[in-house]
């Protein structure tokens, strides 16, 4: 078998491939040349370089597999991939150790004042009274985000004799033992921390979670830091709360855009340090990302199962011809609970019942789990990690299959248990689309499309007319809408379909109208 490997793999990686395959280095590898070529090889290796687009997948005759040195599979036409069989891998794993390490040190660096301390001192200054820093034993490190990363973070903390207080909506009290941590909420973190890291992934959610309005509420001298994505911490207010001492200090790795503008607000402030997304820099990162996709490679190329797909796990045609119009059913209902979801998750109970029974259905509960943790996660969630992912959580998963079905042909019931209460969803196929059709208990019909905000509310006159009138003025627009009924009188739940992200004030605002119980917004783009 022939593999491509494209855009300085590092040799390490191909080393690897070459005690079993007839392995072709293509270093700058330009896009006509890749279109030319592929027809002849088995697997290809890329970085960031080399765009894998559907026409090449297309021309990829013999393709089985495409392996990306590194996380981000941006650069690869995965649905392409998917639809033609080729598996797409990526290292998600291969820089945590870089990642977690740059924290540790963007941390100190700005805690000893050592940046400009080296730059002043190069200049032929002295200034040791004016760089006094401050020592991280005995303080509060606040933890959000216990991925890898934040996990690996607060075990290193730990060691310098800091407390640890973590704040992710996955975690619970026995996973936090285990890792000698303190769970607290949003709010705990932001007023107990005297040094904050953030490890979520950028989503609508998490975009901005610390703006001016956290930084108020934060300790006297507290400092924070960010390698994880750009836009998590709010640059403009960072900068202004630095200005006006608010904010002791931060260490910043990533930005909303880069490189940085000459006038970035970030640039030229006292007591910031920044790097230029250095995170996943260093010469062991870079070798351990190769050796993880080359053993990926090798391993698909063997027809052994691969534990870093992003697409999905391998599946029987016949079963797959069964299953896949449920696969983004099953996604969507599990991103509905974990909007829904008030508490850390501890228990999934989804129970299959119909004419599906009859085929194996563990990857639409994978898929369930993939729904449900990619909007919180810091990696991205696929088809193959998803379990393990859970696990480590401690989230427990249960199965179960029910040949009898009262209204439908084939149901899918997903059921979780978070902070002490239990919240579901039902969803079905209408032809080969699929529909959410019980929210807790309330019965509804509505199409998962992009984003829903679910209110349960009292059922009187005026309360729908007045959220509409809302999300007008706010410039969302409202596509669909659905009315959900129980048997509890005077109780109904309204599920509003949008075609535009709905900010927090206005959610906020729809929260405080009189009838209204609550507001949740599911993202669905957040899968």
């Amino acid at each position: 078998m022939k593999v491509l490997a494209a855009d300085g793999i590092s040799p390490k990686g191909i080393e690897l491939l070459q005690q079993d395959f007839d392995v072709v280095v293509k270093d700058k590898l330009p896009a006509e040349e890749l279109l030319e070529i592929i027809p002849e090889f088995d697997a290809l290796l890329v970085r960031s370089a080399s765009k894998v687009t559907a026409e090449v997948i297309e021309k990829a005759a013999k393709l089985k597999i495409i392996g990306r040195a590194g996380v981000g599979v941006d650069n690869i036409d995965i649905p392409a991939a998917t639809a033609k069989g080729i598996i797409v891998i990526n290292s998600p794993g291969g820089n945590t150790i870089a990642a977690t390490e740059h924290t540790m040190a963007m941390m100190l660096s700005m805690a000893r004042n050592i940046p400009i301390a080296n730059e002043t001192t190069q200049k032929g200054e002295w200034n040791r009274k004016k760089y006094v820093g401050v020592e991280l034993k005995g303080k509060t490190l606040g933890v959000i985000g216990m991925g890898r990363i934040g996990s690996g973070v607060a075990k290193r903390a730990l060691a310098f004799d800091m407390d640890v207080i973590a704040y992710d909506p996955y975690i619970n009290e026995e996973r936090a033992h285990d890792l000698g941590v303190t769970v607290g909420t949003l709010d705990d973190v932001v007023s107990k921390a005297d040094f904050i890291t953030v490890h979520m992934p950028l989503t609508p959610d998490t975009k901005n979670m610390i703006s001016m309005e956290q930084m108020k509420k934060m300790k006297q001298g507290v400092r924070l830091v960010n390698c994880a994505r750009g836009g998590i911490i709010n640059e403009e207010d960072l900068a202004q709360a630095v200005k006006d001492g608010i904010v002791a200090g931060a260490a910043i790795d990533v930005f909303t855009s880069e490189p940085l503008p000459a006038d970035h607000p970030l640039l030229g402030v006292p007591g910031i340090v920044v790097t230029p997304h250095l995170g996943a820099s260093t010469v062991e990162a870079q070798i351990g990302v190769s050796i993880d996709v080359a053993e990926g490679v090798k391993a698909a190329l063997h027809g052994e199962p691969v534990a870093t797909a992003v697409n999905m796990a391998p599946v029987s045609p016949q079963v797959m011809k069964v299953i896949s119009p449920y696969l983004t059913l099953a996604e969507r209902l599990g991103c509905t609970l974990c909007s829904l979801a008030e508490g850390p998750i501890k228990n999934v109970e989804v129970t299959y019942t119909g004419e599906i029974t009859e085929v194996n259905t563990k990857l639409l509960t994978t898929a369930v789990i993939k729904g449900m943790l990619n909007p919180v996660m810091e990696k991205e969630v696929n088809y193959v990690n998803a379990p393990g992912f859970a696990k480590e959580r401690n989230i427990k998963i249960k199965e179960i299959k029910s040949k009898e079905s009262e209204d439908f042909a084939n149901l899918i019931t997903v059921r979780i248990q978070a902070g002490g209460k239990e919240f579901s969803v039902q969803g079905t196929l209408f032809g080969n689309e699929g529909r959410i059709v019980r929210i807790n208990r309330f019965r509804v019909d509505v199409d998962p499309h992009a984003r829903i905000l679910i209110c349960p509310h009292i059922n009187r006159p005026g309360v729908i007319g007045v959220v509409g009138s809302l999300m007008g003025e706010a410039g969302i627009n409202i596509s669909g809408m659905q009315v959900g009924k129980t048997d509890v009188e005077g109780t109904n739940l309204m599920v509003l379909s949008v075609d535009h992200d709905i900010p927090a004030d206005v959610l906020a605002k729809v929260k405080a109208i009189d009838g209204i119980f609550d507001a949740k917004l599911v993202n669905f783009y957040a899968i």
